[in-house]
This record gives C-alpha cells, sequence and structure tokens, in this order.
C-alpha cells in the first residue's frame, strides 16, 4: 500500500501494484455547513439537502442529505491525503468517470473515507500517464458504500529532453 508515503512513487512501483488497494483515506465529516456551500456554489438547493426540518418530515431518511457531486468532488483532496505523488509528474489532471453509482445517502454529520484500488495504468508515448483508480466512498457505520466509481485520471509527465 502506499498510503502515507510523503515521497513520490515512481511508475515502475506503480506499475506492480496494479490490482491492489493502494490506499484508504482519512475519515471526513460531511457537515451541514459543507452541503450548504456546496448547494451555493452549484446553485442546487433541493430541501433534501438544505432544509433539515422539511428533509426530516419529508424524507426516508431523517435529515438532509449530501449532494452526489459534493461526495465526487472529496475525493481529490482524499487522495491528496491518501498517495504518494508520481515522480517525474508536473500535473495530474482530472479525466472523468466510468460508471458512478451513488448507492447509500450520507446524511448530514455522517463521516466518510474512501478505498483506492490502483485497477489499471497506461503509459503513453505523449509522456502521459493514464491512471484508473476504483473507489469505494464508505460511510462510517454503514454497510452500503456512499458511491463507486472507476476514476480516470492523467499525470503529466515532465518532459526533460526539451529545452525550456
Amino acid at each position: 500500500m502506499l498510503q502515507g508515503r510523503k515521497e513520490p512513487v515512481t511508475v515502475d512501483v506503480m506499475v506492480r501494484l496494479v490490482g491492489k488497494e493502494v490506499g484508504v483515506s482519512p475519515w471526513r465529516t460531511v457537515s451541514q455547513e459543507m452541503i450548504d456551500r456546496f448547494a451555493d456554489a452549484t446553485d442546487d438547493h433541493q430541501f433534501i439537502h438544505v432544509d433539515p426540518e422539511r428533509a426530516k418530515a419529508e424524507t426516508p431518511y431523517g435529515g438532509t442529505i449530501a449532494h452526489g457531486f459534493l461526495l465526487l468532488s472529496l475525493l481529490s483532496p482524499m487522495t491528496y491525503e491518501t498517495l504518494p505523488p508520481l515522480e517525474g509528474a508536473g500535473m495530474a489532471i482530472n479525466h472523468g468517470f466510468d460508471k458512478i453509482r451513488f448507492t447509500a445517502p450520507v446524511r448530514s454529520g455522517a463521516r466518510v473515507r474512501t478505498r483506492f484500488v490502483l485497477a489499471e495504468m497506461n503509459a503513453r508515448p505523449s509522456g502521459m500517464v493514464q491512471i484508473g483508480y476504483d473507489v469505494t466512498m464508505e460511510i462510517e457505520n454503514s454497510l452500503k458504500p456512499a458511491l463507486t466509481a472507476r476514476w480516470q485520471t492523467i499525470a503529466v509527465m515532465d518532459r526533460r529532453d526539451e529545452p525550456a
């Protein structure tokens, strides 16, 4: 597992880890304040997210729940908290998701964490490395995860052979 390593890891090391769990993020609380700020940023003020009294009275959740897209957006900081950078990568970019599933609601105040399985790596001739993670966001004290997905990222490798 790569978790807890601060120094960059090489492509060769990563290739050997394909198919293995490479890290589990720390627990993170999904607060109502976080949900409200996300609602403001995305203009998604559906009552199940932002109105605790109405959500308690009119939904089976017992209160408000996080937006699915809020949970997806937490994957980025969870990655930075959990996995070391790829040696030689100047930057990493989000390439997208395959088969996202929101499998259980995350109630306001719940804690979540993410398990990262390195599903695939493909070093391209362009100097980019495509990396696919199978991610599972767990909810503390829940048998069902909040979400599962295949997350595609691209590491843009520094081109040392090109003039500056």
